[in-house]
């Protein structure tokens, strides 16, 4: 890899700032596991000007749902405990008599399950409540939330499904999500800067003391009051105590990198510790028209954010906060993209051109370098 390389991605970083796409980011690509490029561009938080480091801990956002609510359905999956077959109402007994009962473990997985995008439950529960009140309330209202199409009849990109599945992996496994993900992936794989953040019983902070991390900040919160910095910045997650199917996870650069590389090893039908490669093909699968893979994205037809390279076999997510990862098995190409987008305002979109812009840059450079 020439230098040229490498500057005309650090070029590309530098003028995304200079354009106010984002004020802080993490560039992470890599051959499998072997990084080739790893760097921190500009601030952690405008209010003080701390330098974002390799180590900056972001809100991962909806990454959450593939690396670790589907991931934990994964391995329910693999232990015969679920299928991607698997009613709800069989899954989880309190949806019988919801009107929920044709809707599947995968539909709920690639957003065919009739439930809207988004509710702001968070409006209805009063604050601070004590313990995991608000949690459990939430969920109800998800569960009583009325369909909008017919199950598995279209898709319906939904937060909703999602909160959910964290539900059926809670029940059928007697722990808590962040529990469950961290004992039977993350440790395993001796990943400890990927985890999620519960907020405490007075809803003041988070119970978990993470001093030894630095957090990017994301957005105003005009609801909370205040400049979220270590706390989930999707308002339901929080109001639920901070672990949700939907977000809540945190992490860096290289903790998603180590996970996209077990990822990458169940796609190539290889050995992984804590993935099942049978039961990640099945959610590969996109037979009967399906648009996306179960918990997963995959480019898309017109303006894809992984850009024009990556395969049609490639997958990733995106999350709202100004995160990405893409993984292609085709060539072994990694990629995670951490930034910090939302801060200080939501407001700001420009991020969704300068994904494909960054991604064809760097699968341009790596198959050159690829073929040299």
């Amino acid at each position: 890899m020439n230098l040229r390389a490498f500057q005309s991605i650090d070029g590309a970083m530098a003028n995304a700032m200079a354009e106010g796409v984002f004020p802080g980011a993490v560039l992470l690509w890599a051959h499998r596991n072997h990084i080739i490029y790893h760097k921190a561009f500009g601030v952690t938080d405008i209010r003080f000007g701390e330098p974002v480091a390799l180590d900056t801990v972001f809100d991962l956002a909806s990454l959450t749902k593939p690396l670790a609510t589907a991931l934990a359905v994964a391995d329910l999956i693999s232990s015969g405990r679920l299928s991607l077959k698997t009613y709800l109402k069989d899954a989880l007994p309190v949806a019988c008599g919801t009107g929920k009962a044709k809707i599947t473990i995968d539909m709920l997985l690639r957003h065919r399950s009739g439930l809207p995008a988004h509710r702001p439950y968070f409006k209805s529960l009063s604050l601070p409540v004590p313990g995991m009140a608000a949690g459990k309330r939430l969920r109800q209202m998800v569960l009583a939330e009325p369909l909008e199409y017919e199950p598995g009849s279209k898709e319906v990109y939904s937060d909703l499904g999602f909160i959910l599945l964290a539900w059926v992996v809670e029940y059928m496994s007697g722990v808590r999500l962040d529990e469950f993900v961290n004992d039977r992936i993350f440790a395993p794989l001796k990943i400890y800067d990927l985890f999620f953040n519960p907020l405490c019983a007075d809803w003041t902070r988070p119970v978990m003391n993470k001093a030894s991390f630095v957090f990017a900040a994301t957005s105003h919160c005009t609801w909370r009051g205040k400049m979220i910095v270590g706390e989930v910045e999707d308002e339901n997650a929080w109001a639920a105590g901070g672990v949700e199917g939907h977000a809540g996870l945190f992490g860096t650069a290289v903790g998603v990198h180590h996970l996209c590389c077990e990822l990458l090893q169940a796609l190539e039908n290889k050995e992984s510790k804590v993935i099942n490669a049978s039961v990640l093909r099945s959610f590969m699968d996109k037979n009967n028209g399906m648009m996306r893979p179960a918990g997963f994205d995959s480019p898309s037809e017109d303006t894809p954010s992984s850009g024009r390279f990556f395969s049609k076999r490639s997958i990733g997510h995106l999350g709202f906060t100004g995160t990405s990862f893409w993984i292609d098995p085709d060539n072994g190409l990694i990629t995670v993209l951490l930034t910090n987008r939302v801060h200080p305002s939501r407001e700001n979109i420009d991020i969704r051109k300068f994904r494909p812009r960054i991604h064809d840059l760097i699968a341009s450079i790596y198959q050159c370098n690829i073929q040299e």
